[in-house]
C-alpha cells in the first residue's frame, strides 16, 4: 500500500498561549510555527509527494502550503473535514491551566474512548472519522499512483494521536502515552496483513529513504536490514 506521512500543523499563536483553540477560526501560525512548518517542507521537499491532504482550519492549510510549495511536482491537495480538530465543544477557547481543574480531566488523562466533551464530539467518535478517512485516502492514492505512492496528511495532535494509536493496535484509552508536537512528522504504511508505523514524532533528520515509497511485506525476524536509501 501507499505510505502515508502524518504532519501536524506548526505552532501557533494558541498553542503558545496555553489556550484550546478546537475548531475556532481565525488561528494561524504564529513566527516560530512559520518556522517549524518550513523546516518540515523542507525535510519532505526530497519525497515526492502524489497527495497533501489538510484538515480545513487555518493552521494545518497554511503548514500544507508549506509542503505544496516546495514539491518539485504538483500533487493533489484536497480538504477533508474527516480529520480535522476534536470537537472540543464548551473547552473550546479556554486555558489548558483551568481545564485542568475540570472533572472531566482525569477521564480524558485516562480513560478517553469514555469522554464526550460538554456540547462536542466524543474521541471515540474522533478516532472512527479520522481513521476511516485516512485508511479511505491511503486505498485510493494506491489504486491511482501505485504502492509506491507517498502522501501526506496534515491535522492535529489529538487526531494524530489518535490514528497512530489504532496502527499500532493500541486502545484509545492509551492514546495519551503518544507525543506529536508541532510540524512533526510520523510514517505510517498500510500493508494488507497490518498496519506498519516506522517513525512518530520526528522533527529533523533525513526523508529522502521514502523517495520510492516502503517496500511491505512480512515484518522482518531479527529486526532486518531497514530501507534502502536512494
Amino acid at each position: 500500500m501507499a505510505t502515508l506521512l502524518l504532519v501536524r500543523h506548526g505552532r501557533t499563536t494558541a498553542n503558545a498561549s496555553g489556550l484550546l483553540a478546537g475548531r475556532a477560526v481565525g488561528i494561524g501560525l504564529d513566527q516560530i510555527g512559520c518556522e517549524q512548518a518550513a523546516l518540515t517542507a523542507d525535510r519532505l521537499a526530497a519525497v515526492p509527494v502524489v497527495g497533501v491532504v489538510s484538515s480545513p482550519l487555518e493552521r494545518c492549510r497554511q503548514t500544507a502550503q508549506f509542503i505544496l510549495d516546495r514539491q518539485a511536482g504538483t500533487p493533489c491537495a484536497p480538504i477533508d473535514p474527516d480529520i480535522t480538530e476534536c470537537d472540543y465543544g464548551q473547552w473550546q477557547g479556554r486555558k489548558l491551566s483551568d481545564l485542568a481543574t475540570e472533572d472531566l480531566w482525569p477521564l480524558v488523562q485516562s480513560q478517553p474512548s469514555a469522554v464526550v466533551f460538554p456540547g462536542g464530539e466524543s474521541m471515540a467518535a474522533m478516532q472512527a472519522r479520522s481513521v476511516a478517512a485516512i485508511r479511505r485516502h491511503d486505498a485510493a492514492f494506491e489504486a491511482e499512483f501505485g504502492p509506491g505512492a507517498v502522501w501526506a496528511a496534515v491535522s492535529h495532535g489529538d487526531v494524530i494521536k489518535s490514528i497512530l494509536a489504532d496502527a499500532l493496535g493500541m486502545h484509545l484509552d492509551l492514546f495519551q502515552r503518544i507525543n506529536v508536537s508541532p510540524a512533526s512528522v510520523s510514517i505510517v504504511n498500510y500493508s494488507a496483513s497490518r498496519p506498519s508505523v516506522y517513525a512518530t514524532n520526528t522533527e529533523a533528520g533525513d526523508l529522502s529513504w521514502l523517495s520510492n515509497g516502503i517496500r511491505s511485506g512480512d515484518a522482518p525476524v531479527g529486526g532486518g536490514a531497514g530501507q534502502k536509501t536512494p
